[in-house]
């Protein structure tokens, strides 16, 4: 189950707190699990979504120059 007030640290934490909240991460199991699988492979695809699509926690300095530095 997804922590639903826990900060996201990316794209497969906000998903996972989606399918938590309609209850979609419990069908899934339950498909799964009928149709002979360990798990339904959520927790990897999150992490998988959260390492391609992290949202940024830090601001980045940019590389561009600005008017006011010579």
């Amino acid at each position: 189950m997804a922590c639903t007030n826990c900060k996201s640290e990316g794209l497969g934490d906000t998903i996972a707190k989606i399918t938590s909240a309609t209850k979609l991460d419990k069908l899934a199991d339950s498909i799964a699990k009928a149709a002979g699988a360990e798990d339904c492979g959520c927790k990897k695809r999150q992490e998988k979504l959260n390492n391609l699509f992290p949202y940024k926690t830090t601001p980045t300095k940019s590389n561009f120059p600005r008017k006011d530095s010579k």
